[in-house]
């Protein structure tokens, strides 16, 4: 006979607490609700047990000496006096109840109500009286979210050139492609929100112009938005491709929830795909097709995938995960020409193509901040604040390009962790706080059952070193430089994951002392 499920602890009933060291967590529940007791700074605290982004288990993440704790998933941040959701990529707090302490016995009471709202005095020193945001992605819809959080009450426009309000962007090329994720789930906030929280998030709407002198935008068809403050989060666009014989309803990418949408309804007709990419997004998305039943072929440059970003041991395992769901990879060739509905390559292959997705790379998107005279160099020049070259006018998300502490260069991340974080600091910035940007960059790639978390940034290394196994899909991967660790690949080692990037904070933080 199996064993029964253990029943969770009812920490209302009582704890013995000494049982919980400091740095300890014990789960449990509290009535009907899964909550976490746990001793940070010597005090007992009760949270809530699931992370608000993806509902991630928060007892086997990581409780730091500072008072937070980090969910194992996507690595979001959570105050464990507050319960507030400190830094991307959740948003929303955990709930928090009484502790009181009886002798040795610790009870957990009553849920604490939320926090009081704060407000900001009108008029104050550093406070602009109008913020303009320009982009309706992540680092966005995050800036808007903190402004509001931290009590500003002057108006909050988002001028965004996509239909669709802000969504969950990674689950575009994951979940949501290979249809396990209901479309409920993709946007980041219900349309309640921005009415509700005085956000005025103009859909559909482009950018022609910044009137720096001014402080003015220029709308294309006509218009203007005046700005005390501005925010650029124009993130990037995909990369398009010339291809002989192409129809422009041929090739798709893949950015908006539109195009998510665009791919998945030629998917349900659709017998034979070929992705041109042999990154992320074009592996995320071969998955996500081959879950939905589709033959596909991925077609590459190169002659491993992902080996620029992850290294050739990593890229070779990425490879044979694909070919053991049937994915059938092209290396060190292109996309030539469509004949019909066959894509021709450049070394003459031949392949059905009822549906081409191209996941070429991005572009970022620095037109606008180029027009308006901002330094630009390979992305938006900003300072440790998210400022730019321009004082009242920052930049967060895929164009920023700012100096980073450990490697003492400037350095540009496209990822959705990133850019929220970014556009978190960037709100706070433009209410005059000056926090710097010091966040070690962090993102996930999803391939089918396997995920990789990746923490800290490395563009080149010298060394490569692999604790584990891939095979197994339990391993970490350490790239170095002259014996210094720039960035850690996880695979199913979650607490790992999260002490190398604490590890790097705190190595930040030296380096910028």
């Amino acid at each position: 006979m199996a064993d029964e499920p253990q029943q969770a602890i009812d920490l209302g009933a009582g704890v013995e607490a000494v049982k919980i060291a400091e740095g300890g967590m014990l789960a449990g529940r509290v009535g009907e609700e899964a909550a976490i007791l746990l001793r940070s700074g010597g005090t007992l605290y009760a949270v809530g047990a699931q992370c608000t982004h993806y509902s991630g288990p928060l007892a086997q993440g990581l409780l730091v000496e500072d008072g937070t704790l980090r969910c194992p998933w996507h690595h979001a941040c959570f105050d464990v006096r507050s319960g507030e959701a400190l830094r991307a990529p959740a948003l929303d707090p955990i709930a928090c109840w009484r502790v009181e302490q009886v002798g040795e016995t610790a009870y957990v009471r009553e849920k604490l109500p939320a926090s009081a709202p704060r407000v900001i005095t009108i008029g104050a020193a550093g406070v602009p009286d109008s913020i303009v945001i320009v982009g309706g992605g992540a680092a966005g819809l995050a800036a808007a979210e903190m402004l509001r959080r931290e009590g500003y009450r002057q108006p909050v426009t988002m001028v965004s050139a996509d239909e669709s309000a802000p969504c969950d962007r990674p689950n575009l090329s994951k979940d949501y492609l290979a249809g396990s994720a209901s479309e409920d789930w993709i946007p980041l906030r219900p349309p309640a929100f921005y009415a509700d929280h005085q956000i005025d998030l103009k859909l559909a709407t482009q950018v022609a112009s910044i009137d720096v002198a001014g402080r003015r935008l220029q709308l294309e068809g006509g218009g203007q938005i005046g700005y005390g403050a501005l925010l650029l989060a124009t993130g990037a666009d995909p990369l398009h491709v010339d291809v002989p014989g192409a129809e422009a309803s041929q090739l798709h990418y893949l950015r908006s929830f539109g195009d998510s949408q665009a791919i998945i309804a030629k998917a349900a007709s659709a017998r034979h795909a070929v992705v041109v990419g042999t990154s992320f997004i074009g592996l995320e998305v071969a998955a996500a097709l081959r879950t939905r039943g589709l033959e596909v072929h991925v077609v590459g440059r190169d002659s491993v995938p992902m080996e620029k970003v992850l290294g050739a041991d990593v890229g070779r395992f990425v490879q044979k995960l694909h070919e053991s769901h049937g994915v059938v990879f092209h290396f060190d060739t292109t996309l030539s020409r469509i004949d019909g509905n066959k894509a021709v390559l450049g070394d003459g292959t031949k392949l059905q193509a009822d549906l081409i997705v191209i996941g070429a790379g991005v572009r970022p998107a620095i037109a606008l901040a180029e027009q308006a005279g901002l330094a630009t160099d390979r992305g938006v020049l900003v300072d440790e604040y998210l400022q730019t070259s321009v004082p009242g006018i920052y930049a967060a998300g895929d164009i920023a390009r700012w100096p980073d502490a450990r490697s003492g260069q400037r350095i540009r991340v496209e990822h959705w962790v990133v850019a929220e974080r970014q556009g978190q600091v960037a709100a706070l910035n433009l209410l005059g706080r000056r926090r710097r940007f010091d966040a070690v960059p962090f993102f996930w790639s999803q391939h089918y059952d396997v995920s990789i978390n990746y923490v800290g940034h490395a563009e080149s290394w010298d060394e490569i070193g692999i604790d584990g196994s891939l095979d197994a899909n339990d391993c970490t991967v350490s790239y170095r430089r002259g014996g210094e660790a720039l960035a850690v690949a996880t695979i199913f080692r979650d607490l790992e994951s999260l002490q190398a990037e604490r590890a790097m904070e705190l190595a930040a933080a030296k380096a910028g002392s």
